[in-house]
Formats: structure tokens, C-alpha cells, sequence
């Protein structure tokens, strides 16, 4: 991830750090210990009281969670997370996995091959980074700690919150960092909520129980309870969609891909929703079936735009036209298609206009990327990179991508963590909330998931492709994480102050394959949630595209914030240079890098003194001065980029 500016630095002590190691090695070897042995037997009643006090206690005092450790950063208290322990999610469909029982389990192990099916027995501790729960076995003759670990929630409600019955697949059983044993939910798809339980009804009550499913979701539609109407919904379609109903009646299955194609939307599950628009389709000729195919048509085509599909989009749009001449809706849809088609092909924006439409409720924008004009390729010593396809003039664009997910500062999915990573046991700023929102899209739209999937990341998963079982799609939460850590951006403060704890991140797909340098060949620049990429010198045919990840002119920390957020040292000629340098010629020309700063926040360009500009000169000069000339020659000076750049816009007041 690109760093953060200084404003959302976050400081640790040295003890802070000790603690924070000793407490989770501490636990580790607990968990080495205990691996295989058996479960120790809980009392239900005990168990129930201490969960029910900590749900009380978690109500009074907001999501803040009194058993992780916290550390302060200039924008407030940030909570310090484990990371490092990546397992892959269960990619087998429930029916092949074999039951178990909770007294079954055994200490710190992923119960492979299983499932156990568990109900609630007691309210659930709503944590910031955590909630768990109390459940029993089917017969209530044992109870045990659920835990689901960061991505707590789904459709706004937290999932242990929104069923009474759960199976777990693949249980893992191990500690919490204060050494209590739990079953520990880390992938979202491990855990399925029962809703519904249809007994075995048989082929002739089929299309009797698919309609009292879709009645039952009709009305939690309407009571706007959306994640069980869609389970009602998609339940109903299996019942109408046996073999017997499907040639009695196969309007009812249409008719429900209808109604969840509603519920859909909703959920901003996109994927799903252009399926159940085109399995709506009837293909008739009467005027009914052409007034509901052009009403799924019109459905489908706002899917595929949502997905950025703008061919299919205008396809089916284009077929809803031929069914109904003339409408208004389908027409204004075309002509922004043609919008988002011409973005793509030759890259010309509005800019004035998109920047117009922007705004703290509306940050992000209605454009589609242009990339045609880069392409990926192996980049010797750095893996992948982009490569220019034909000659770049400075400051021309060479790519506008449109962010996969982007968290802005003010919004409440917003949130950083500070992680404890046992793999190089390094603590670092992580942008969690934003890690959270790419999980929840990727369940939504489960046709993302390879192009997300594909980018750079420290954990490679068990080289499993499975993506979807048949109780929905599958998402590794771990991968996911070590992706967004490699390739996340800072979004910049576009709308408002941001500090250590909301700071706007995205994630990029296309951009992420642009390799560092410290002295880079192009540039990017944000409008809302749209990177625009401009060359900085002239860029060839066939030469690889760079960006700086780290844009500090002091070469410490600079160095620092490359190993610790991307895990190398960068060797160009710029580091030589400053490797070499005296470091208190390094100190000097950082303390008047930080005055030419202090001086930038005073005072602005326009219409500056001369006895202003004077100052600026003598500054920039200083700075300058603390360069060797000839290990310097040909290269860039950073520390005095910035008052430079003042320097050429300020005039003396006339």
C-alpha cells in the first residue's frame, strides 16, 4: 500500500512493541502445545452468563474491545491485529463434508473434511474488529465460543446476529489472543446462516412449497428484511425449478428470478442480478411477455453497466428497444454507454464536468477505464510490470482507471488497524476497512474474483481455483489482505481531513502492476475515485511505466517504507546516490526540507513579495547545496521539488 502522509503517522513505543510480540508468541506456543489434544468441556450456564455480561458491557461501551491491544495515532486509538496465520477457506460444497459434533474437536486444528452445525445460545458480543457468541450442538449437550474475526457482517447486519442456526465448514478450533478456546471464523464463506430448513417435500408439493417460499419473500421484501427474502427467494427457486414443476409450470421460476432479481440490486449483488434478469426472459411474442422481457432486458443491462460489461449492457438495451420502440429509460442508457465506450477506447473524459459532479455524498465517479494503451509483461527482477504500446509525450495521459473499491475518509467503512505480522514480526498501518469492503464485493460479484485474485501478494493460497460451492462463493480473507498490503493507494484527502485512523485507500487492479522507482516516469493524480496517469518525460514504445510508491525525500524513511509496506530495497540511482551521501549532510538537507515545508504551508504563491521569493531562493539553494554535484549529475534533487515548484508559479505583487 502507498504510505500514508504524516498527518495520519502512528507512533509505537518500544515497550509498546515488546508487549504486543511477547503477548502473541505467547499464545502461539500455547496453540503449539495444545495442538491435537481434546476439547475441554464447558458449563453451559457459566458460559452463557460471562457472554451474555460481555454483550453489556459491549453495548455500553461502543465496539471497543478490552481484550486487543490498542495504540494511539495522531487521529485516536487504533486497535493492533494479528495477521501472518493465513489457512485457506473450505472450497467443498456442504454435502460432501462429513458431520461432527462440538464434543469431536481437538485444540488448534482445521477439522478438514467436516462440518458441524451449530445454534445460538446466547446474544452476541458486537466487537470492533470481532463478534462472538455462545453455541450448542443439535441436542444442547455441549457449548462452545463461536468467533468471526474482522469481516463481521453482511448487508449491513452482523451474521451471527441474523440466524439462530449456523454449520460451520471445516471447523478450526484454537485460542484467542487472551488464551480461551474458539471456534474461529476468518473466511465469511466458511460460515452459512440456516434460514430455511425444507424438509425432503417430494416432486408433487414442489411448486406448492416454491410458492409459499416466494410469498414468504414477498413479505420480507416489503418489511425491507433483505437477506432472508433473498434466502426465501432463492429457496423457492429450487423447489420451482425441479424437473416437474419446470414442465408444468415454467413461468413460476421466472417469476421468482424476477422478484430476486429486485432483491439483488438491493444487495448490490450485480452478478447475481444480471443472471435472474436473463432467466426472466420468456422470449414471447404476446404483449405481456414483451412488457416483462423489456423490463428484464432494461435490469439486465444496468447489471452489466455496474459491472463495467458496457458492450452488454448496450446489448441488451439495444433488445429492449426492439421490444419497446422509443423508451425514454433505455435510450438515456445507451447514450451514456456510448460515453463509457469512447472513455475506453481513446481515453477522452469530461474532465470539467466529472470534477462538477463530485462531491463529499457523490465521490465517486461514472466513468470507465482506458488501459489499451499499456499493457502487462515481464518486468526482469520485479515479476510483472506495464509497458507503454506507443510513444508518450510529458504530461499526455497513458492510463485512467476506475478504482475496483475505494474507502473514503468519511465513510464508515473507513477504518485502520495497526497488525502484528508474525511472518517478519513487523507492525505496520493497515487500511483493514478497506481489506473488509474488497471481501464484501467479491462475495457480491464472485465475477471479480479472478482479476483481484491475480495481483501480486506475500500468500499465494493452497493453488486451489475454486471460487464458488454450492452454498455461494468462496473468498480468502488472507489473500485478499496480503493483496490489498501490496497494492493498495492512498486516495488522497479529496474530501475531507483524514487522520491515522479514516484514512481514503483503494484498490487499483490495472495500476497495481506498475513497478516503483524512485525516479519514476509518469505520475498520478485522482479525480473522486478516477486515477489519471500522466507521463513526466517522454515515455518510448516498449519502456516500462514507473511510479514512485514512496514520494519522502528523506532517503531513511523512504527506505524504510519500502521494505516494511512492499518488502524490497530499491537499488536505483537515486538510493546509490543517497546511500552514499555523509549522513549529516542527509540530516542537514532534511531539517531545510522540512523549513522549505513549513515555509509552503505559510506562504502561497500567488501574487507572492519579492522579499518572499527571495526567501524561497535562498532556501531552495541551501537545500541544494547539500548535494554532491557530480554524484548528483543528471539526477533529481527531491527535497527541493516542492518549493520549486512554488518558485515557478510565484510573481512579485505588481
Amino acid at each position: 500500500m502507498t504510505s500514508q502522509n504524516d498527518g495520519n503517522t502512528v507512533f509505537l513505543t518500544e515497550q509498546e512493541v515488546e508487549r504486543i510480540q511477547i503477548t502473541v508468541k505467547d499464545k502461539l506456543k500455547k496453540c503449539s502445545e495444545l495442538r491435537g489434544h481434546a476439547r475441554e468441556r464447558r458449563d453451559a450456564k457459566t458460559a452463557i452468563s460471562q457472554a451474555t455480561a460481555a454483550s453489556l458491557m459491549a453495548d455500553m461501551a461502543g465496539t471497543s474491545d478490552p481484550n486487543i491491544a490498542q495504540t494511539k495515532g495522531r487521529g485516536g486509538t487504533l486497535p493492533v491485529l494479528v495477521v501472518g496465520q493465513p489457512y485457506p477457506p473450505c472450497v467443498v460444497s456442504l454435502q460432501d463434508l462429513e458431520p461432527m459434533k462440538l464434543a469431536d474437536l481437538l485444540m488448534d486444528t482445521h477439522h478438514r473434511g467436516r462440518q458441524l452445525t451449530v445454534k445460538r445460545a446466547s446474544p452476541v458480543v458486537t466487537l470492533a474488529a470481532r463478534s462472538w457468541t455462545m453455541v450448542q450442538d443439535k441436542v444442547g449437550e455441549e457449548i462452545e465460543r463461536l468467533e468471526v474475526c474482522l469481516h463481521t457482517s453482511r448487508q449491513g447486519e452482523d451474521v451471527l446476529q441474523s440466524a439462530s442456526v449456523f454449520v460451520i465448514k471445516e471447523p478450526y478450533f484454537t485460542l484467542t489472543d487472551q488464551g480461551e478456546a474458539t471456534l474461529r471464523i476468518d473466511h465469511p464463506s466458511d460460515l452459512i446462516a440456516c434460514w430455511n430448513e425444507i424438509a425432503n417435500s417430494g416432486e408433487v408439493a414442489a411448486e406448492k412449497v416454491a410458492r409459499s417460499f416466494k410469498v414468504d419473500g414477498d413479505t420480507l421484501l416489503k418489511q425491507n428484511d433483505l437477506p432472508i427474502a433473498h434466502a426465501k427467494y432463492t429457496e423457492s427457486l429450487k423447489a420451482a425449478r425441479q424437473e416437474i414443476v419446470s414442465n408444468a409450470n415454467p413461468d413460476l421460476a421466472r417469476d421468482i428470478s424476477r422478484s430476486r432479481t429486485h432483491v439483488n440490486f438491493l444487495l448490490d449483488q450485480v452478478d447475481e442480478a444480471k443472471a435472474d434478469a436473463e432467466a426472466s426472459l420468456t422470449s414471447r411474442q404476446d404483449q405481456r411477455s414483451k412488457e416483462l422481457d423489456s423490463k428484464a432486458y432494461f435490469s439486465a443491462g444496468c447489471a452489466a453497466y455496474k459491472l463495467g460489461e458496457y458492450q452488454d449492457a448496450k446489448d441488451s438495451f439495444e433488445k429492449q428497444l426492439k421490444l419497446v420502440p422509443g423508451d425514454k429509460d433505455a435510450n438515456t442508457k445507451l447514450r451514456k454507454i456510448e460515453m463509457r465506450l469512447r472513455e475506453q477506447e481513446i481515453g477522452t473524459y469530461d474532465v470539467t464536468k466529472i470534477r462538477a459532479g463530485l462531491s463529499r455524498a457523490r465521490p465517486r465517479v461514472d466513468a470507465a477505464s482506458f488501459i489499451k494503451m499499456t499493457k502487462l509483461g515481464d518486468s526482469p527482477g520485479r515479476g510483472r510490470g506495464l509497458f507503454a504500446m506507443h510513444n508518450v509525450s510529458p504530461r499526455d495521459i497513458i492510463m485512467c482507471e476506475k478504482a475496483f473499491c475505494v474507502v473514503w475518509g468519511h465513510e464508515r467503512e473507513a477504518w485502520t488497524a495497526m497488525t502484528y505480522d508474525v511472518r517478519d514480526d513487523r507492525i505496520r498501518v493497515s487500511p483493514v476497512g478497506l481489506s473488509k469492503s474488497i471481501v464484501h464485493k467479491l462475495l457480491n460479484n464472485p465475477s471479480q474474483l479472478r482479476k483481484v485474485i491475480d495481483l501480486y501478494g506475500d500468500y499465494q493460497g493452497d493453488g486451489e481455483s475454486v471460487f464458488m460451492t454450492e452454498e455461494g462463493p468462496v473468498v480468502d480473507t488472507f489473500r485478499i489482505h496480503d493483496i490489498m498490503s501490496r497494492n493498495a493507494f492512498d486516495a488522497g484527502k479529496q474530501y475531507e481531513e483524514e487522520g491515522s485512523s479514516n484514512a481514503s485507500t483503494g484498490l487499483w487492479v490495472w495500476t497495481s502492476y506498475i513497478n516503483h522507482s524512485c525516479i519514476p516516469n509518469a505520475k498520478r493524480e485522482y479525480i473522486g475515485d478516477l486515477m489519471l496517469l500522466r507521463a513526466t518525460r517522454p515515455i518510448l514504445a516498449g519502456e516500462e511505466v514507473f511510479i514512485t510508491y514512496d514520494e519522502s525525500s528523506d532517503y531513511d524513511a523512504r527506505k524504510t517504507a519500502l521494505m516494511n509496506t512492499w518488502g524490497f530495497e530499491c537499488n536505483c540511482a537515486l538510493c546509490t546516490a543517497e546511500r552514499s551521501d555523509d549522513p549529516a549532510a542527509r540530516k542537514k538537507r532534511q531539517e531545510l526540507a522540512t523549513d522549505a515545508d513549513a515555509f509552503l504551508e505559510r506562504e502561497h504563491w500567488a501574487n507572492a513579495k519579492r522579499l518572499t521569493i527571495v526567501r524561497a531562493q535562498r532556501l531552495a539553494q541551501a537545500i541544494d547545496d547539500t548535494y554532491d554535484e557530480e554524484r548528483y549529475k543528471g539526477l533529481p534533487r527531491v527535497a527541493t521539488q516542492r518549493i520549486k515548484d512554488w518558485l515557478a508559479k510565484a510573481s512579485p505583487r505588481r
